[in-house]
């Protein structure tokens, strides 16, 4: 009776014992699972990210907000040939598109008064048509 006893008490504690989860960064829960088969985190260290996209030219400045965090975007190649596909989709300047990119994220150390992490834009997955419901257009001035 003891054996069976001490053993009830070991399966009950062996299936009681749940793992501590890591902490889930800002980065983890922005990224997503692109359409054409590209993993969400694959080994080359690149995450792919959904989220408004809005390049202002005359200030050399390019954003991506997702739900959860503003990144700031570095100004190359890549980067300004997403621009070329979201003019496309833009009726306003300052109007923000959706796109999802494969991007690198890092922090932002340099500046205290900038994004507090960066991307650098390392694939272009998808474009869509921004949603006329959805009023993202920044206006400024007065009528």
């Amino acid at each position: 009776m003891k054996k069976v006893f001490l053993l009830l008490v070991t399966i009950l504690v062996t299936v009681s014992c749940k793992e501590d989860k890591k902490n889930i960064t800002d980065v983890k829960e922005d990224t997503v699972t692109a359409e054409d088969g590209k993993t969400l985190k694959q080994s080359d260290g690149f995450v792919a990210l959904q989220g408004n996209f809005l390049y202002v030219e005359k200030d050399n400045a390019a954003v991506l907000q997702t739900p959860t965090q503003m990144y700031g975007v570095i100004v190359d190649d890549k980067m300004k040939a997403l621009n070329k596909q979201v003019q496309q989709y833009k009726s306003e300047p300052f109007e923000m598109v959706p796109v999802t990119v494969r991007v690198r994220v890092f922090k932002n150390e340099e500046a205290t008064d900038e994004w507090k992490n960066k991307i650098e834009i390392k694939e272009v997955l998808k474009v869509s048509k921004p949603n006329p419901e959805e009023n993202d257009i920044v206006k400024l001035g007065s009528k």
